[in-house]
This record gives structure tokens, C-alpha cells and sequence, in this order.
């Protein structure tokens, strides 16, 4: 009996490793091997790994007592524990993105500001491996006794930033610290041990990277365990089980039996990613069809047009399908890095280029509206209108926005190519350039465009010899006529130019496949793909259960979503009308917001008498900039979606 059932146990683990290959067919080119060019993104990376840096640096190390709770922590400073409990994982994420930025453009005194820094980490764990400057200076012997505290959340972004480190840098001190406190874990939780249901999700994703970075399967086993801990009520007597909300943090029904969207969206992202990252290693059905299904209704009921998710402040997340308010939108910055997370990997486990359709829309407009043109003031939450009261801030209280954006414009070059056992994927068109091996023929890769400002993009595939394989091009929604997948957005008109395909001057020879334009031939030297994209202005319109939209349109250019800013508009954004049937101009500025290309159109401005009582019209010139550009110049009004009627306009805005 034994015997029959250590052979159940073999072929259950194989088929389970079998499922595992068939799953995870297609891996990232990593950013370290992606070198970028990019007139529109390189700028803004040179920038995050000067300026944006230098205002964490600061604001980590000298405005705020992150560093000094370490220095206590470790022994070679006196005082108490200042700040959130959760403050620790601001360091370990702008160690993260330090370490991007130093594969990117090494820099010796950025290295040696890192390595200051993780002494003082390594300083302050504890012999057991314990690492957690607000109950190690305050509550030891509170240690694992809430669930909603954020030592789990702290640990995930501490390993993030050890694997991250590793990797640029080699060095190994980190890594060791981050590994120390997943063995602590481990000792304390999973089967036959303590249950326990994380309040805020990241060490499952934290955990993977950790297995692929050592090859330990136990940490992999641990990711797996906590995402299978939610939904089953096995956690007795944490605060966290007390919470009557638990949807707040994805734990009404198990992961794998989920089908919808709730609660704070940062936490879901995390979460999604972590099972999307466990499933591609173990082939588990059930995660990958969990995800599919909450996907759709991120993107078919509960995403804004820029790519942003999580309307309410009040849980800084989800509230009801449809609810997409506009002035009041909360879209937090983080919960746009963790869209651009989570689609990344679920394109990895599909091959399906609507989720870099969707990548590609929160990271152009949700994401990067978090980070100012001047790379050092931030929004946390990302509206799609104001009335001039909104402005960009030094800084946060809770501080995860600055260090998220600026680790992720910092890795850029993961989500650009993607490879395959048959081929290499383009999802991104952002001037770069890579050398994949396919087999045993390297081939450079060239990637050259002025995208998103025009859609002329070209690839050279340059492989060392003559070889066949297929290159993956992905063609955008955006550019057949589909805003986002499904109809929770669509074009007003159907695009009037369609896409072209070229390889070396001739119509090329493709198979559409899952979104992408597959060309399968045997490359040689010197070959050249050719992409032409249209970029038309396009108004887009809502499905009418979206209550805030009704009646108005959006404008998009290419990946692109557009507002009109009272900046370019007279002091004003309120008062504008869109009629049908608007013809629209566009012009690349450079000396405009870095550069940009504007649209212009000649539309009605409704003017109120002094009352309010009667309103009358006059033709206005207006000008409409990219949403990621907006409150750059000051405080000042700004619309995404403009009214048809003078029935929706508000007074006094």
C-alpha cells in the first residue's frame, strides 16, 4: 500500500511538472539584456535613476526616520521606532529600483548609498532571521500575531529588492538577509504548522522570484501555500479573521474559486500576479482559470479608460461593477504598476496580446501619471477630472507610489521582448535593441520608433547565420478598431487606416495568431520588419452603465489617452463641448511638457451669464495634451471625458 502510494505521489508531481512545461512556454527578455534608446522612455529612465532616486534617497534617508529605524534597529543609533509599521518596504522597494537603474547606467556612489544601506538591514535582523523594524524596536513579543500588520508585505518587497540586487550587482549580502527571513517564515507557517491569511499580498510573488533566483523549491511550496490559505477560514484568532471585511483583501472564497474583482486594488494586483507566477511553474488549471475569469472583470466592468483601477477611496479599491467616477476616481499609482505586473504574466501564460493591450494602456496613462515630468513630485491617486485643486506632492505619508513608478520605468526592458522555444515576441514598440539566442543562432535584435508620437516602428532581425523561427508582432487593439477587449470602451468611428506589414520593403508574409502578426521565414542577415501603425484621434465612448460617461467622449491617439487642461485652455477645462462629427488636428510640440503631440479642434465653449440661468456658445479653439502631462504647471482644472451637451456641463468649474 505504501508503495502504491509513493507511486500516486510520482506520477502526480510528474504530471504536475508536465503541466508546468506545456504552461510556461514563453519567458521575458530581461531588462538587463534590453538596452534602451527610446527617444520618448530613455529620457524619463535617466531621469528616475538621477533625479526620482535622489528625492527617495532624501526622503528616505533624511526627511522621514525610514534609514534610522534600521541604525536603532541594528544597534548603532539610540532612540525609538518613528513612522507606519509598514515603512520598512519603502526602503526595500527604492533599493529595488537603485538596482535597476544601476544595470541600466552603473553609478558608483548609487552603489555604494545601496550597500550603506543594506548593512544597516542586515544589521537589524534578528538571529532568527525576523526582520521588522516596528515590532523588533517596539512589540517582540507581538511578532506573527496580526495578519493585517504588513510583516509578510515588508519581507515580499525586501526579497524583491534582495533578487533584484543579486542580479545587477552580484553581490550576495542582501539576497542572504532575504533568504534568512523566507527560512524564518517557512519555519513558522505552512502545512502541519501555523495558518495564516496575509492582510496585504506580495510575499507570494516575492516568493517565486526567490525560487527561481536560488532553484529552492520550499519557497516556491510556501507561495503556493498562502495563496491556497484564502477563502478557507483556517486562521483562527488574528485580528485579520476578525475583520468583517474580508473581500478588503481577497479572502471571502478561495483563490481558485474566484470570479470577481473586490476590494483594495494594490492587493489584488499582487496577488493575481503572484498566482499567475505560481501557476506558470506548477501548471495548476485552477489559478490560470481563476485569473481569467477576474480578469475579465477588471477590464470588461471595472477599468477606467487609462488603464487605472480601483474607483473608491474609502478601500482604496473596488466598489461596485460600472462604478467609475471621474473627479472622485482614487486609481493609486501602485495599482497601475500592479496592472502592468499582472498582464505581463498572464500574456506569459497565454500568448494572448489583449493583456499587453492592457499593459500597454496602464502603463502610457495610469502609471506614468504618477510620476511628474520633473521626475520628483508624485500623485498617489490619479483622477480623470479636477477642479483645479489637485497638485503633485514631494512626497506621502504612505510612500509606495514614488518607489513603485520609479522601479518600474526603471525595468522597462522586461516587458519589451518576449521569447519562446519557436520565436521572438515584440510587444512594446520602444527603440532598443537585444541579442536572444534562438538554439544555438544568437540574433541581434534593433527595434527603432518615435512611438507613441507616430506608428512607424522597424525591427531588424539580424541573426548571426540563416535561421528559422517565427517573430511575434504584436498589432494593438487600439489599431484594429478595439479600444480594450471587450465593450466597456469603444471608437465612436471605425479607424479609417489599417495597419501595414513589411519585411524588407515587401508586403509581408504573416499568420494572425492571438493578436500578434506571426512571420514565420528563414532570417538572414540585414532583414528588416516594417510597422506601420495608424494614429488617428479616435473619441471613444462608454457603455452606458457607466453613469459618469454618459453623453461624452474621450480622446485617444494611438496608446494614448488625452484631457484638456485649463493650462492650454484659457484657465479653463468645464466649459468645453465635443459635438459629433469634430475635426481634429495634431502637432508635436517639443517645447510643450518635454514634447508632446497635441490636438487641436474648434468646438463650442458654453459661457454662463452671471446667475447661472442661461448659457450661450462661442467658438473656442481648444487644445488637448496626453493625460500622463497633465498638473505639471501648476494646480488647474482638467476633463478626460468632454461633454456632447450643454444639459452635462457644471456650472462654476
Amino acid at each position: 500500500m505504501k508503495r502504491l502510494i509513493q507511486s500516486f505521489i510520482v506520477i502526480q508531481f510528474l504530471a504536475q511538472v508536465c503541466a508546468a512545461q506545456l504552461t510556461q512556454k514563453i519567458e521575458p527578455v530581461s531588462f538587463a539584456d534590453v538596452n534602451i534608446t527610446d527617444n520618448f522612455w530613455k529620457p524619463r529612465m535617466d531621469q528616475v535613476a538621477t533625479t526620482t532616486l535622489q528625492a527617495c534617497i532624501y526622503q528616505t534617508e533624511i526627511k522621514t526616520p525610514r534609514i534610522r529605524n534600521f541604525e536603532i534597529a541594528g544597534g548603532t543609533r539610540k532612540g525609538k521606532f518613528e513612522g507606519i509599521f509598514y515603512d520598512d518596504s519603502d526602503v526595500y522597494k527604492a533599493l529595488e529600483a537603485i538596482s535597476y537603474s544601476l544595470k541600466n547606467k552603473p553609478n558608483v556612489e548609487l552603489e555604494k548609498k545601496a550597500d550603506e544601506w543594506i548593512d544597516k538591514i542586515a544589521a537589524a535582523q534578528q538571529p532568527d532571521g525576523y526582520l521588522n523594524t516596528y515590532y523588533t524596536l517596539q512589540f517582540p513579543e507581538k511578532r506573527w500575531t496580526d495578519m493585517s500588520m504588513h510583516e509578510d508585505y515588508n519581507g515580499g518587497h525586501l526579497i524583491e529588492a534582495a533578487v533584484a540586487y543579486y542580479n545587477a550587482t552580484g553581490k550576495r549580502k542582501l539576497l542572504d538577509v532575504a533568504s534568512k527571513f523566507a527560512d524564518h517564515f517557512n519555519s513558522q507557517f505552512g502545512p502541519d504548522k501555523k495558518h495564516w491569511v496575509t492582510g496585504h499580498q506580495e510575499l507570494e510573488l516575492a516568493l517565486v522570484k526567490l525560487f527561481k533566483t536560488t532553484k529552492d523549491d520550499k519557497y516556491l511550496k510556501l507561495a503556493d501555500w498562502l495563496l491556497d490559505e484564502r477563502g478557507h477560514k483556517r486562521a483562527k484568532g488574528y485580528t485579520w479573521t476578525e475583520w468583517k471585511d474580508t473581500a478588503y483583501a481577497q479572502d471571502v472564497v478561495p483563490v481558485k474559486q474566484q470570479k470577481e474583482i473586490t476590494g483594495h486594488a494594490v492587493r489584488a494586483m499582487y496577488m493575481y500576479t503572484g498566482a499567475a507566477d505560481v501557476a506558470a511553474q506548477t501548471g495548476d488549471q485552477g489559478y490560470m482559470n481563476a485569473m481569467k475569469t477576474v480578469w475579465d472583470d477588471v477590464v470588461h466592468r471595472n477599468m477606467y479608460i487609462t488603464g487605472g483601477i480601483g474607483s473608491s477611496g474609502n478601500n482604496e479599491g473596488f466598489s461596485v461593477d460600472y462604478d467609475l467616477p471621474n473627479e472622485q476616481a482614487y486609481c493609486e499609482t501602485c495599482a497601475s504598476v500592479g496592472m502592468v505586473f499582472w498582464n505581463q504574466r498572464m500574456n506569459l501564460l497565454t500568448g494572448e496580446s489583449k493583456y499587453f493591450d492592457v499593459l500597454e494602456r496602464s502603463l502610457y496613462n495610469g502609471a506614468l501619471d504618477g510620476l511628474s515630468l520633473s521626475g520628483d513630485r508624485f500623485f498617489y491617486g490619479n483622477p480623470l477630472a479636477s477642479n483645479g485643486k489637485h497638485f503633485r506632492r514631494e512626497w506621502f505619508g504612505t510612500a509606495c507610489c514614488p518607489a513603485n513608478i520609479a522601479r518600474l520605468v526603471a525595468s522597462l526592458g522586461d516587458y519589451v521582448y518576449n521569447i519562446s522555444g519557436n520565436g521572438i515576441w515584440v510587444n512594446l514598440f520602444v527603440a532598443s535593441n537585444t541579442t536572444i539566442s534562438m538554439g544555438k543562432t544568437k540574433v541581434t535584435i534593433d527595434q527603432k520608433s518615435n512611438y507613441p508620437w507616430d506608428g512607424e516602428v522597424t525591427v531588424n532581425v539580424d541573426p548571426e547565420k540563416k535561421a528559422r523561427f517565427n517573430v511575434y508582432v504584436r498589432i494593438p487593439g487600439w489599431a484594429t478598431g478595439e479600444t480594450v477587449p471587450g465593450d466597456l470602451y469603444h471608437f465612436v468611428k471605425t479607424p479609417s487606416a489599417k495597419f501595414i506589414l513589411k519585411v524588407n520593403g515587401k508586403d509581408a508574409v504573416y499568420q494572425m495568431g492571438n493578436g500578434y502578426a506571426i512571420i514565420n521565414r528563414e532570417w538572414k542577415k540585414g532583414d528588416v520588419i516594417q510597422l506601420n501603425l495608424p494614429m488617428e484621434v479616435q473619441e471613444v465612448a462608454a457603455r452606458e452603465s457607466i453613469m459618469a460617461d454618459v453623453d461624452r467622449v474621450a480622446l485617444q491617439r494611438g496608446p494614448l489617452v488625452y484631457c484638456i487642461e485649463g493650462a492650454d485652455n484659457g484657465g479653463q477645462a468645464w466649459n468645453i463641448l465635443m459635438p459629433e462629427n469634430t475635426a481634429f488636428k495634431t502637432s508635436f510640440e517639443k517645447d510643450l511638457l518635454n514634447g508632446v503631440v497635441t490636438i487641436k479642434a474648434e468646438v463650442p465653449a458654453v459661457v454662463f451669464s452671471a446667475d447661472n440661468q442661461t448659457a450661450s456658445t462661442q467658438k473656442k479653439t481648444i487644445t488637448a495634451i496626453p493625460y500622463y502631462s497633465w498638473c505639471n504647471r501648476g494646480s488647474n482644472p482638467m476633463q478626460v471625458w468632454l461633454p456632447r451637451k450643454i444639459k452635462d456641463i457644471k456650472v462654476n468649474y
